[in-house]
């Protein structure tokens, strides 16, 4: 047994998780109708409301005495002050750093300058080609931003983009290719015009296979569709760490904005990454998205535990994941500009929490980041809120959703919000099976067919959700709403004792495919594998 799960902290939340496990939530409303104003926390404009899950006081004291115990204000101290806590790459996590004014030292430098000097250049850059003072080879205006990178290099930024069209220029429209599949990029390009494409190649060390590949098949697109060699240098522009390789590519090194080992790939939209949102928002407004992140950085760095937003946030997550056993988390936001932040967390969340061994590198006896998922509302209500409500697992849930929208069409808007409302009260309260025969034979349902429709009509409720209301969705409360997320996942690695920084489970599929890829251009029956592989790899040569 781990030194956490036998800690006077943990085992106090095992035995006051037995206590009130049998309490249903309507309960603890009828116990205590302060619940909202005690389990609730504003930050700027926006709400958090924790009330919908199964904590009392104490559950709250209890958890942040885990906090306490884990030396949690003590790391979030070492995040910001750039120490390299990501220990397994000898790095430091200095996303915050990008969105922050304070001097930051990496090994005795202040990275401040070097930050400024690329926002400075993303500005002009963005300036020029929005105004059309920069131009395609044949003297045109840009019209189309083709962005080809992936994970946090086509997440981030098109989770943003998407979230913030209402801001977004009406004369360019910005594209996403991050998929291998040539299906992607094919209908991407398909109806493009090369003299009016601009290509932003995304990667880091400008190695990484899909990128790179989708990058030469957009290249000798562009050849072969009116542009030439020396056009190159005006159509494409890359944001990476690999001087060498963007030149050898054909970039103008003019052209290339700095990354740096110290930001992580899924918390990179605030840096280079994030050059295709100032393109399609303008950098007034990207800047605006970094104020937000700053914001919630400070609220978090200064602000006390019990009334810190991220910090409650982690902590209802380690309740529910570790004392409730919830495996899986669904992040249902009731707006459609919203509609890839589900996905965007599924990178945060599982590729930082997803792991199974210490800071130590000892294995782990308790479960660490959840499955998460999710879609935009009303449409999750018609596809899986029928699991949600009378499923046989419990699955936690955060609803998001804006006071005001951006395009108030009628009364959508009303009814969107009424069913963001009654959803989390529904899969709270539930319906009885006293309620079910009440409402069956107010309708008038005969009685042989009552007592046989009952059990399918009642819903257990008792389902916990975490409701997040802000007043509209502007940079300045997405970057915000980013933030949150970051440091919950910071705050959960704390507790588990986990470095979120890293991911090395995604390397072992790489380098088998490599090896895999020369034998697919071979002619040989291939027997190197495991008989499944082998079946497979062969089948696959047989009938392509």
């Amino acid at each position: 047994m781990s030194s956490l799960t036998q800690s006077s902290a943990w085992l106090a939340l095992q035995t006051h998780q037995r206590a009130i496990a049998q309490m249903h939530l309507l309960e603890l409303f009828e116990q205590d109708t302060r619940r909202f104003e005690k389990f609730t926390l504003f930050f700027n404009d926006i709400l958090l409301d924790y009330t919908k899950q199964p904590i009392t006081d104490r559950t709250i004291t209890l958890l942040l005495d885990l906090a306490h115990q884990q030396g949690l204000a003590d790391w979030i101290a070492r995040l910001f002050a750039g120490e390299k806590i990501n220990s397994t790459e000898n790095r430091a996590a200095l996303h915050s750093a990008l969105r922050g004014k304070q001097a930051v030292m990496v090994d005795g430098v202040d990275v401040m300058p070097e930050i400024k000097r690329v926002m400075r250049q993303m500005e002009c850059f963005s300036i020029a080609v929005r105004s059309g003072g920069k131009k395609g080879y044949s003297g045109k205006n840009f019209t189309d931003i083709v962005n080809i990178g992936i994970g946090g290099s086509d997440l981030g930024p098109f989770m943003v983009t998407e979230a913030l069209k209402p801001y977004a220029s009406p004369h360019l429209t910005v594209h996403f290719v991050s998929n291998v599949d040539g299906t992607q990029l094919f209908e991407t390009l398909q109806s493009l015009d090369p003299a009016r494409t601009l290509f932003i190649i995304a990667s880091k060390t400008f190695l990484t296979q899909e990128t790179i590949t989708n990058a030469r098949s957009a290249r000798t697109w562009f050849l072969t569709h009116g542009g030439n060699e020396d056009n190159i240098a005006s159509h494409f522009v890359a944001v990476s760490a690999n001087r060498a390789a963007v030149k050898e590519f054909g970039i103008d090194p003019d052209n290339m904005f700095m990354l740096w080992d110290w930001v992580g790939g899924r918390y990179s939209l605030w840096s280079a990454i994030g050059l295709p949102i100032a393109l399609a928002i303008g950098m007034d407004n990207f800047y605006s998205l970094l104020a937000g992140a700053n914001e919630m950085d400070e609220h978090f760095m200064t602000v006390p535990l019990e009334k810190n937003l991220p910090v409650i946030l982690g902590l209802i997550g380690i309740w529910q994941i570790n004392f409730w056993g919830i495996t899986a988390h669904a992040i249902l936001p009731y707006d459609q500009s919203l509609h890839r932040f589900p996905a965007f967390l599924q990178q945060l969340e599982m590729e930082s929490n997803g792991k199974r061994v210490t800071r130590a590198g000892e294995i782990v006896d308790y479960s660490t980041s959840p499955v998460v998922w999710g879609e935009p509302g009303t449409n999750g209500q018609h596809a899986f809120y029928q699991l949600l409500h009378q499923g046989t697992q419990t699955i936690a849930a955060d609803f998001l959703a804006p006071c005001q929208s951006h395009h108030m069409i009628g009364t959508h808007h009303h009814l969107l919000l009424a069913n963001f409302f009654a959803q989390t009260e529904a899969l709270m309260r539930g319906k009885t099976a006293d309620e079910v025969r009440v409402e069956l034979e107010s309708q008038g349902v005969a009685n042989d067919l009552l007592e046989k429709a009952i059990p399918h009509r009642v819903f257990p409720g008792n389902h916990p959700t975490t409701s997040i209301l802000f007043k509209k969705l502007d940079p300045k409360t997405l970057g915000s709403l980013i933030a949150l997320y970051e440091h919950k996942v910071f705050v959960q690695s704390v507790i588990w004792n986990i470095n979120p920084f890293d991911q090395w489970g995604v390397e072992l599929g790489k380098q088998l495919a490599s090896k895999i890829l020369t034998e697919l251009n071979q002619d040989a029956v291939i027997t190197s594998h495991d008989v499944s592989t082998n079946g497979l790899i062969n089948y696959f040569k047989t009938n392509q």
